[in-house]
Order: structure tokens, then sequence, then C-alpha cells
């Protein structure tokens, strides 16, 4: 018996019995788990703006300790030894990513995350089935509750899982590249393991202590989990990230049910709901459906204009000097940044290049698409790294009306959220997705190594605007040249 027990027991009851005890400590841990879950809400509202998410990250982290100290001081059978070697392990590795990590892998590292949540309900899951090899009808509940709630956990946390590792490789371009990978009959296949999946946690609900069905099931879930990710392009990874973050509360949350715990519960059904909202506004950020993203393709159309008919001839190149003479006087800038502002790690250069045009007189702002970058808020949370002022970063919808008063906008290696012809072109993949209107300002500079393609695998009219100018250079570099150049006109 633990010390947090034995105080609880020798408390002075009124009725004096051992009953009344044991329903003190019950009362005590659903408190403790009321308190963390109320923590996890008000996180999650303070994690909404960047002034206060420091704060709703700390107060998240404080309800989880909670939680897990409570649960383990309630389960006595636990040896307090090997979890504590789990801590080290674990914290050693987290504060070894947390510290080496860049913040261009950051979607890769959340991805990784979300894989973890789903592998470890899995093992949970499986370790709680193989506990328990003769289950009585108090441990199955009243309608097989126990096993349904196995086999969903083993289900979407295979799926989460290797879905996750996935993503993880087609964002560092290591192994499967960020293109979509489609075969013949895929969807078939999909549908197929689906329903194979199915039928095995029926077997399961029939044979409870038949434990290898249940890892037959996590090894088509995870099979279905790889099918299911590959077919996603790098321009969609935004959206799956939340998915799969989706996926793993979940799977956290059947694995409550499974142990019966309360607080499982509430966490994973938090991180469920939230990460399908995100879901959903990233989809409406791009113009398309949740199943348009998962099961349809995303590329260049066939009779899709071609790069030399597009840019032949009409691309104009700038330096840097000719571009600082252009800045004198101005009145209004924007800069649109993207991810190869993330890449080039210039988010610090181009604070430096707006602080030095606001000395000037010039009013400076950032223009932020919801999908810019490899995840939600990659933008915001480059530029808060940079201590940009967040009333300073202006959301599409708020920006676009006023572009047209703009002098110059800088894009910093955006490409597919500043393509005009997702307005002009029904044909197209980005067809309808709202954009930044850059191609309204008066001017427009483009920081970019080249005239490659973004995700979309489209060439971008903007490039050969009237209006634009070409800056080809690495992101960061760039920007110091234009300092330079700004400094001395």
């Amino acid at each position: 018996m633990t010390l947090f027990e034995q105080q609880l027991w020798s408390t002075p009851l009124a009725s004096g019995d051992a009953a009344g005890a044991g329903m003190n400590l019950d009362a005590v841990v659903k408190l403790a788990y009321l308190v963390a879950a109320v923590c996890f809400i008000f996180a999650f509202k303070l994690l909404a703006h960047p002034r206060t998410a420091v704060r709703g990250n700390l107060l998240g982290a404080m309800g989880m300790l909670l939680a897990i100290a409570v649960t383990l001081l309630d389960q006595h059978i636990v040896s307090f030894g090997w979890i504590l070697v789990g801590i080290v392990i674990g914290a050693g590795v987290g504060a070894f990513f947390a510290t080496t990590v860049k913040m261009t892998g950051m979607p890769q590292m959340v991805g990784l995350l979300n894989g973890f949540g789903g592998g470890a309900s899995v093992l949970v899951a499986g370790a709680s089935l193989v506990e328990a090899p003769t289950l009585s009808p108090e441990v199955l509940g009243p309608h097989g509750q126990f096993i349904i709630a196995t086999a969903v956990s083993g289900l979407i946390g295979g799926v989460t899982f290797f879905g996750s590792l996935v993503a993880y490789f087609k964002l560092e371009e290591k192994l499967f590249g960020k293109k979509p990978i489609w075969f013949s009959n895929q969807q078939l296949l999909n549908a197929a393991l689906m329903v194979a999946a199915v039928l095995l946690g029926y077997w399961l609900s029939a044979q409870p202590g038949a434990t290898y069905v249940y890892w037959m099931l996590v090894v088509v879930a995870s099979v279905l989990g790889v099918l299911l990710t590959i077919p996603i392009g790098g321009a969609d990874m935004p959206v799956v990230i939340c998915l799969l973050n989706s996926y793993s509360g979940l799977a956290a949350a059947a694995t409550g049910f499974v142990l019966s715990n309360y607080m499982l519960i509430i966490a994973g059904s938090l991180v469920g709901a939230s990460g399908i909202i995100l879901c959903m506004i990233m989809c409406k950020a791009m113009n398309r459906s949740l199943a348009n993203v998962i099961f349809a393709r995303f590329g260049p159309s066939e009779g899709a204009a071609s790069a030399d008919s597009v840019y032949g001839g009409k691309v104009k190149s700038a330096s840097a000097e000719e571009i600082a003479m252009l800045l004198d006087g101005v009145q209004r800038v924007v800069i649109v940044p993207g991810y190869g502002m993330a890449v080039s790690q210039a988010q610090h250069t181009v604070r430096d290049f707006a602080n030095l045009l606001e000395s000037r007189g010039a009013t400076v702002e950032y223009a932020i698409h919801p999908v810019a970058g490899r995840m939600p808020g990659h933008m915001n949370v480059l530029l808060a790294e940079a201590d940009v002022p967040y009333d300073k970063l202006k959301e599409m919808d708020e920006i676009n009306p006023t572009l047209p008063t703009v002098d110059v906008a800088f894009v910093v290696g955006a490409n597919d959220v500043v393509n005009p012809v997702a307005r002009t072109d029904p044909n197209s993949p980005i067809a309808g997705m709202p954009i930044i209107d850059v191609d309204k300002c008066r001017t427009v500079v483009v920081v970019k190594r080249s005239l490659s393609p973004g995700f979309a695998g489209i060439p971008n009219p903007l490039f050969a605007n009237e209006n634009t100018l070409m800056f080809f250079n690495d992101g960061k570099k760039a920007f110091m040249e234009l300092i330079a150049a700004v400094k001395e006109a």
C-alpha cells in the first residue's frame, strides 16, 4: 500500500470503517482528475493566443503531472522503480530533441509525437488484454466494453503510429518523398483492410482470450496507416498532422475505456476533438473537404500550363541595390512568409529588415496564410521566436482587402499560397483555395532561390507579372543584403 493510501485509510471517518476509507480514496482520485481536466480545458483556451501560450503550456503540463501522480499513487501494484527508469529515459530523450530539433523540424517532431501517442495506446491496450486471460462479465461490461475498447484502441493506435511515421519521412523527404504515392486499386485495398480490421475486432469479441487476434488487428491497422498516408502530398501535410493528432487522442480515449480511467478518456476526447476542429479549419483555408484531402490526388492536372509558357521572357530579376532604391520613401510594406523562410532560418533577419524600414517611417505588417509552412501556425511560431509583435501578424481575411494600398509586398519563400491561378483557373489543383492577394499590391518582390514550383507542382504566374521583381537568393542571405543596401542608400 502506498503512503498516499495509508494516510487516507488512517483518516478518521464518521463511519469508522474501511469501506468508508476506500470511498474517500476514490473521491480524492476523482476530484484530482476533475482538477486536471479543468487545467486541460483552460490550457487549450490559453494556447489559442501567442501571448498566453506559454502559460497555457505550463498549465496543461501541471494538469498532466497531477493526473499521472494520482494515477500512480492510486495503483499500488505499480513498481515505482521501473516508472522512475521510464521517466528518466523519457525526460532525457525529450530534452535532447527539445534542444536540438530546429524550428524547420517541428512539423516532423509533432508527427512523431502523434505516433508515439498511438503506439502507447496500442501497447497499453494489448498489455491489459494479456493480463486478463479469463475475463469476468464485470470486466467485460454489459456489452463487452473492455473488448470493444481494446479493439478500437488497437485499430486507431496502429493507424496513428505508422501513419505518423510515414508523415515524418515524407516531411523529411527521406523515404517516401513529398509527392503522393499511388497505385492501381489502392482505395479498394484500403477498404478491404478496413473490413478485415472490423472482422478481427468481432473475432476478438467472440474469443476474448485469443490475444493473437488483437495483434493481427494491429498489423492490419499498421498497413492501413501506411497506405492511407503515402498518397497524401506535401501540400496537405498540415491537415494530415492535425488529423493524426486527432487520431492519437481518440486512441487514448479508447484506452481510457480499457483501463476505466476517466482522466485518459477526458484528455483523449479533448485532443481528438481539437484535432478534428483544426482539420476542418485548415480544410476551409484550402477550400477542400477532409475527404478530398485524404482520398483525392493533389498535383498538376493534365493539360496544365508549363513553366516555359508561364515564365518565358517575362520574369524580371532584381538586385538588392535596385530593391533598396524602390524602398525609398515607401509608406506601407507587407511581408508574406512561407516555408522557404523557415528552411533558411531567415525570421530574425526579416525582423531586422522590418525594424529598419520602420525606423525610416514605413509601416510593416506580416500577412499569414493558415496553411503556410508544414503545420498549423508554423509561420506564427517562427515569427514569435524572432520577437515579432503579435499585432503585426495579420490573418489573410483581415489583410486581403487592404493589399491594393500596399507599396511593396515581400514574398519570402511562399508559393502556392500566393498563386493567383487559384482565382483564375477552375481546373487547377488549387482552384478555389483562398490566397493572399499580393498580386494586387503596387509592387511585389519575391525572394526565392529559383522558379521551382511549390508543393502543388504548378507554375506561379505571379512571378511573371508586370509588377513583380524576382530576387533569386537564399532567404537569410537575401535580407542581409537588403539591409546593407538600404543602409547604404
